[in-house]
């Protein structure tokens, strides 16, 4: 079999194709650090997003079957009352516990939610204030 040429990489390529058009010298490796930091970054963010994005779906399950468990309970407690004051009474307490519970609910996902959020933009804005140092710092060198 007859030996393949080993083909060069990118950054060989590059770095030939730059000495050939006889541009000025390029930190190539400053160039393939800036964007892999980059990609690092938005790795990170999406993994927090990820993270955040399951929390958010495992608490809705554990509240959808707190409530699931709540309607039963209160469901095998049922006696009909003998007067209509009290099941007015039992109707209206049973909706009342629904409502708030409903709320606060709704208020502990919209802080999971938040907090994922903000969690996963700060790392990217964290990578953004880092490059355009890192840009600032290059052009302050020539």
């Amino acid at each position: 079999m007859a030996k393949q040429p080993q083909s060069d990489s990118f950054l060989d390529m590059f770095s030939r194709f730059g000495r050939d058009l006889k541009l000025p010298n390029v930190d190539v490796q400053a160039i393939l650090d800036h964007h892999r930091k980059n990609l690092e970054a938005l790795e990170k963010s999406a993994r927090a997003g990820a993270a955040g994005a399951s929390s958010v779906l495992a608490r809705q399950h554990e509240m959808v079957q707190n409530a699931i468990n709540e309607i039963t309970r209160m469901a095998q407690n049922y006696q009909t009352p003998g007067n209509p004051q009290d099941l007015m009474s039992k109707q209206a307490e049973f909706a009342r516990k629904s409502f708030e519970t409903t709320l606060k609910n709704a208020s502990e996902v919209a802080d999971l939610v938040r907090k994922s959020s903000t969690e996963s933009i700060e790392i990217l804005r964290d990578r953004i204030r880092d490059a355009m140092a890192e840009i600032r710092a290059g052009y302050e060198k020539k």
